[in-house]
């Protein structure tokens, strides 16, 4: 029985080596998860930086894509309003090309000795050459004795009763009236039967 004794001895310590109770276990566990978090803490860490560097690269991207684009846009509006300036000056020296010739027309009739029914010809045929150059830039005359009256494009100074002519028609043109498509030039002041 000694023997058995010290045999069963013998093995107790060995028992002791290992964890018997519950306790002991989870002080172990505690341990390695306490490890498990500092390593899982140290790996955010080493991928906050660069989380950070992209975000700070996605900054400077965006960043410079406004920057080009508000250059773009600064640059498209420059552009714009050189085009139009041109628009306009390129307007201006073609409607002045279109009269040159009519003023052409108007001083060789001034110097040229004429008798009145050759002068008043020439005069016509100036007037007919003017009236076709701006009919060439789309404008077109407007306001004849006859017509209705329209407050929208004619303007009325005058009116008159006249029982042989209805009533709102214009009963004489004193100025007639100029408009290219829609827009009006200048309105015709004519004198309106009652």
């Amino acid at each position: 029985m000694a023997k058995e004794k010290k045999q069963n001895t013998a093995k107790e310590p060995e028992k002791k080596e290992e964890p018997e109770t519950a306790a002991e276990q989870p002080e172990e566990t505690a341990e390695e998860t306490a490890e498990e978090i500092t390593e899982e803490q140290a790996a955010p860490e080493k991928e906050q930086p660069d989380e950070t560097e992209a975000l700070k690269k996605q900054l400077a991207e965006a960043n410079d894509k406004l920057l080009r684009t508000a250059a773009e846009y600064d640059n498209f509006r420059r552009r714009s309003q050189k085009e139009k300036e041109a628009i306009y000056a390129d307007t201006k020296a073609e409607i002045i090309g279109k009269l040159l010739p009519v003023i052409d027309n108007f001083e060789r009739a001034s110097a040229a000795e004429a008798d009145a029914e050759n002068y008043k010809k020439g005069i016509e045929m100036t007037v007919k050459q003017l009236l076709d150059a701006l009919s060439a830039m789309g404008v077109e005359a407007y306001g004849a004795a006859g017509e209705e009256f329209d407050p929208n494009i004619h303007n009325g100074v005058m009116h008159v009763d006249d029982e042989t002519l209805e009533e709102n028609v214009i009963a004489d043109v004193f100025i007639k009236g100029y408009r290219m498509g829609d827009k009006v030039i200048r309105h015709a002041s004519v004198k309106v039967a009652n």
